[in-house]
């Protein structure tokens, strides 16, 4: 759940984005309709759109606005000496959770006006503030469809992907599984929302907005598929700016279920896979240096918007080195 992160605007141009419709995914015949959708989704663009994820729209209206009204509360509800004690110190964590306060990450030219909330997706497994602490079996239920109802599916769609065993995804993604929740390249599902906000860098090099869509979810991949699939799934290259002209008196605020595997499992890519022994693997390591999930965790979210970053050979670019794996931020 965050605010806006204030970069220069450019002209509004909506990308277009693959629609999955998520209800087909409960059959084999229509998960086979799927899948080349998904994997050219996200070998290409890293972003699609999910459809009919189990929520009708009356039914995901209700939800999103009960969800956005706890979110409301979690940023206007709590008084500012109580986030300051629920406020997570990532550096020493190795996850973001609790409050992320405004102005803690170091972005160039860039202003971070991203104030966030992290929970855990088991919910009850860290304290919160009081305000909040009458909702959470809401919150406890929203984690659950996200990952069994939405998250679940599409791994089974990117495994199918790859020509391997449906499950081999979701059996290292489980919910009960050690480890933290954070915005740290796994997939990442938006409940979107009707102001532009978010923008992506097109295979042809611009940036274009994500336009909102009525009842439909914005999936995302991260680097950690990219590890896994041996840079055939991409990640995605985005942004969050400033929104247009006329929807910057309108309040933004985001509810994500972010997404990585069990902690344990080490970032290799799965090499048995016939689509990679055709297409070839791009490793960003060699496996034997490949981090676990953990690591790779801790890695990136103690450097994120901390670190000092070097200027890359690409426009617009800069890059930090996280466990001896180049990594690029496109502010």
């Amino acid at each position: 759940m965050c605010s806006t992160l204030c970069l220069p605007l450019g002209s509004v141009d909506y990308v277009d984005l693959a629609v999955i419709d998520l209800s087909k995914a409960a059959t084999p015949e229509g998960r086979a309709q799927l899948v080349p959708q998904v994997r050219k989704a996200l070998a290409t663009q890293g972003f699609f759109y999910a459809i009919n994820h189990g929520y009708t729209q009356e039914q995901a209206s209700t939800l999103t606005n009960r969800i956005f009204d706890i979110a409301n509360l979690t940023f206007d509800g709590v008084a500012p000496e109580e986030k300051k004690y629920y406020t997570g110190d990532t550096e020493v964590l190795g996850a973001y959770k609790g409050y992320k306060p405004r102005n803690y990450w170091k972005i160039d030219k860039g202003v971070d006006q991203i104030e966030h909330y992290n929970t855990h997706r088991i919910v009850v497994s860290q304290e919160h503030p009081r305000p909040l602490r009458p909702f959470i079996s809401e919150m406890e239920d929203f984690a659950r469809h996200n990952h069994f109802n939405v998250l679940h599916p599409v791994l089974r769609l990117l495994a199918l992907g790859l020509e391997l065993p449906e499950d081999t995804l979701v059996k290292t993604h489980n919910f009960d599984a050690k480890g933290e929740t954070s915005d740290i390249g796994g997939v990442t599902i938006l409940w979107s929302q009707p102001i532009a906000a978010l923008q992506i860098l097109s295979t042809q090099g611009k940036w274009q907005w994500v336009k909102h869509m009525d009842n439909a979810l914005v999936i995302n991949s991260g680097d950690v598929l990219q590890f896994l699939s041996g840079d055939f799934y991409k990640p995605t290259i985005h942004r969050v700016v400033q929104p247009p002209v006329d929807q910057r008196n309108q309040e933004r605020l985001g509810a994500f279920y972010f997404t990585m595997p069990d902690d344990d499992l080490k970032l290799v890519p799965y090499a048995e896979s016939p689509v990679l022994q055709r297409e070839g693997i791009h490793r960003l390591c060699e496996d034997e240096e490949a981090p676990t999930m953990e690591e790779w965790r801790k890695g990136r979210a103690v450097s994120y918007g901390r670190a000092a970053l070097t200027v890359s050979t690409e426009k617009g670019v800069e890059e930090e080195v996280v466990r001896g794996v180049t990594v690029k931020h496109y502010n």
